[in-house]
C-alpha cells in the first residue's frame, strides 16, 4: 500500500463515526499539494432540497484541515482558527467535490484554498481555511 493509499484508508476509518461518516465523505486524493474529497448532495440538504451551505463548509474544512495537518508534519497538528466561505450556486443532486490546495504554508500558520464543485465542474463554493500549527507535546 502506498503512503497516499494508507492515508486515504486511515482517513476513511477515522471519518466513519464522525461528521464525515454522517456526510458520507469519500476521500479521493491526499498529498501535501492537494487533498480531494466528495459527498453526495442527497442527505446533505437543507429543508428546500438544496445542498446545505454548512455541508459545503464542513467539506471544505475537512479537506483544508487534512492539507494543513500534512504540512504541520510529525509531532505537530493543525487547529482551524478561521473558515471563510462564499456560496456561488446551489446543487440538488449528484455529488460535490472539494479540492484543497496550499494558500500560504508557514511555521505557525497555514492557509488552504478550497474549491467545491458539482458533477459538471461548476463552482458551488469557494473557501479559505486558516489553521494554527501546534506542537503535540505542548498540550
Amino acid at each position: 500500500m502506498t503512503d497516499d493509499a494508507q492515508t486515504l484508508s486511515e482517513l476513511a476509518e477515522a471519518e466513519r463515526y464522525g461528521l464525515g461518516g454522517r456526510m458520507q465523505t469519500e476521500w479521493l486524493e491526499v498529498s501535501p499539494e492537494r487533498v480531494v474529497a466528495r459527498i453526495p448532495v442527497e442527505g446533505n440538504t437543507q429543508p428546500f432540497g438544496l445542498l446545505h451551505g454548512g455541508a459545503s463548509a464542513a467539506l471544505a474544512e475537512s479537506t483544508g484541515s487534512v492539507l494543513c495537518n500534512l504540512h504541520a508534519g510529525p509531532g505537530r497538528y493543525a487547529v482551524g482558527v478561521e473558515l471563510s466561505c462564499s456560496h456561488h450556486r446551489s446543487a440538488r443532486s449528484g455529488h460535490v467535490t472539494a479540492t484543497a490546495t496550499p494558500g500560504s504554508l508557514g511555521r505557525t500558520l497555514a492557509t488552504a484554498d478550497v474549491v467545491v464543485t458539482d458533477d459538471e465542474g461548476r463552482r458551488i463554493c469557494t473557501a479559505r481555511l486558516t489553521c494554527f500549527l501546534r506542537d503535540a507535546r505542548t498540550d
